[in-house]
């Protein structure tokens, strides 16, 4: 069976991902009656704008609560010194291993929001695709950032 991972997201991730959802789906939700209003005023088709508005509301709920608490319980990952595996998912899981000679560089990432909440998101890039950790305590990314790229020197160095 798979071995559990220890390292986990910290916790403000839930609140940064519900305030983003929050926005974006808010946004559209009033776009959606905006639509209904000028589409009533007009004699528009006023289905769309309903069907939008619920659409709209699901995913309010859905990003807004369900999905970040979810990716909070279910992701988790570990580096060792010879690579860094990452477990996500609950009906389809992820389970991405990246040795440590594939990492070509390590970025920090931190937009308006998560500096304020004082959480970072780390990007390893290899020569295939670029993984992600989100999530994580400003502290704790610059360090794993840190390490991540002397265990990718050091291996280097070995070859």
């Amino acid at each position: 069976m798979n071995r559990p991972l220890t390292r986990r997201l910290d916790r403000r991730f839930v609140t940064v991902s519900q305030i983003s959802a929050l926005l974006t789906n808010g946004i559209l939700l009033l776009a959606s009656l905006v639509y209904l209003t000028v589409a009533q005023s007009r004699d528009w088709l006023m289905p769309p704008g309903w069907i939008a508005v619920a659409v709209f509301a699901v995913s309010l709920v859905l990003f807004t609560f369900v999905i970040p608490q979810a990716r909070f319980r279910l992701y988790a990952f570990e580096v060792t010194e010879e690579e860094l595996e990452i477990r996500s998912g609950w009906i389809w899981i992820t389970n991405i291993l990246v040795p440590m000679v594939r990492v070509q560089h390590v970025e920090l990432e931190r937009g308006p929001l998560q500096r304020h909440y004082g959480i970072a998101e780390l990007k390893i890039v290899t020569a295939a695709t670029t993984h992600r950790i989100r999530g994580l305590s400003e502290d704790d990314a610059e360090a794993l950032k840190h390490r991540l790229g002397v265990l990718a020197r050091a291996v280097d160095e070995d070859e």
